[in-house]
């Protein structure tokens, strides 16, 4: 799929409207679709939530470009009405746990081995390490609570296994930073690290809102854990946004992304229904693209150009499973800590982390003991005999 960024028109915006009906469609089924299907509507979802934010920054910021900010800041509402509601009744808010975490492994994954900038690379796959153990400690709460194979979810494309542990991912903040990306930096490195950044901000929202609805409260009490490490991710992801890119400058790269995302979203999908919805949302990001170019040269004066380069977008985020590369990172890179914003090795961490790390776990870890005497086996507890029940036999 060919795209200019500065070239291709899209569909313009005064003819972006939707329905109740079209907002409200038909979900996917978890079990019926290509689990690389749900991965890209939460991917997009975030994305879209992330675009409303930017705008509304912009919006705040911008007194000469309210009218048109609005009018992009109720398309975007809506395209996200129309994304998250795919995720139908069939999932329990701990199943789309599970499919956040998914997302979260195999785009950081890919996008990982995307990135041209060595130390950035790096931090991805610190992150990575993260995500994968949270998806190890909801397998076990899954288990715990529902009695369901966390397999079903992500269909044998993403292991189960621990890697760098939960209660170890506490940092004091400040060594949660990183170097931000230059001016000179290439588009592929703009557009991952805001990608990255939006997938991080829903997850954290999403666990903020499902957790304090569970019962259970060794649940509650993992939900609270893993959304602060979350919040850690977004600023982990989001410093390495140039700090120095203006409101309008940001809005373009924004729009750039949506573009870049729903065409890998459209060139990979293997179902033809949404297929054809990440084709109608790229045609309405390209006219959004329109709105924010014009803008740019509007009130910044300055060519497109100087931001998106030549206008044709980098390679694709590949939605396929990465359980190699994440094998291999696992294996090699779990021991890495942070210090300032730096990766150094354990003995080497910040020592305000140490002391955070202490306070914050001194009563026990949630993450600890939702996965302790636990690891995935096929099946699931209420499938499994108990030990005196076999002895009996």
């Amino acid at each position: 799929m060919t795209i200019n960024l500065l070239q291709d028109k899209g569909t313009p915006l005064e003819r972006q409207r939707m329905s109740w009906k079209d907002m409200v469609g038909k979900p996917i089924s978890k079990l019926d679709d290509d689990a690389f299907t749900r991965v890209r509507a939460i991917l997009m979802n975030g994305l879209e939530l992330d675009a409303l934010r930017t705008k509304q920054v912009a919006l705040r910021m911008n007194a000469e470009a309210r009218v048109p900010l609005a009018q992009l800041l109720r398309v975007e509402q809506h395209q996200a009405t129309t994304i998250n509601w795919l995720i139908g009744a069939d999932h329990s808010p701990l199943e789309t746990t599970i499919g956040y975490e998914q997302t979260a492994i195999e785009v950081t994954a890919s996008v990982a081995q995307l990135e041209p900038d060595p130390y950035l690379a790096q931090g991805y796959r610190y992150a990575l390490l993260e995500d994968f153990d949270h998806l190890y400690r909801y397998s076990a709460l899954l288990d715990r609570l529902e009695g369901k194979d966390a397999n079903n979810i992500t269909q044998g494309y993403t292991d189960i296994v621990p890697a760098r542990p939960t209660w170890e991912h506490h940092r004091a903040p400040e060594h949660d930073l990183l170097e931000p990306y230059g001016a000179d930096a290439a588009l592929s490195t703009k557009l991952h690290a805001l990608t990255l950044t939006g997938g991080e901000y829903q997850t954290h929202d999403y666990y903020m809102n499902i957790g304090p609805l569970f019962a259970d409260p060794l649940a509650r009490q993992l939900y609270a854990e893993i959304a602060s490490v979350e919040s850690q991710h977004i600023t982990h992801y989001g410093s390495m946004l140039n700090p120095h890119e203006t409101p309008l400058e940001k809005l373009l790269i924004s729009e750039a992304c949506e573009v870049w995302n729903y065409a890998g979203c459209a060139a990979q999908e293997t179902n033809p229904r949404l297929r054809a919805l990440w084709e109608r949302f790229l045609d309405y990001e390209l006219g959004h693209l329109q709105v924010a170019l014009q803008l740019f040269k509007d009130f910044e004066r300055r060519d497109p150009a100087e931001v998106l380069g030549d206008g044709l977008v980098p390679r694709f985020i590949e939605f396929q499973s990465q359980r190699g590369f994440v094998r291999h990172v696992v294996e090699n890179e779990t021991a890495l800590r942070k210090r300032d914003t730096q990766f150094v090795g354990t003995e080497e961490e910040g020592p305000s982390s140490l002391q955070y790390r202490q306070d914050v776990n001194a009563a026990g870890s949630p993450s600890r003991n939702a996965s302790a005497t636990w690891s995935w086996a096929p099946g699931t507890e209420l499938a499994r005999e108990a030990p005196a029940t076999r002895r009996a036999a």
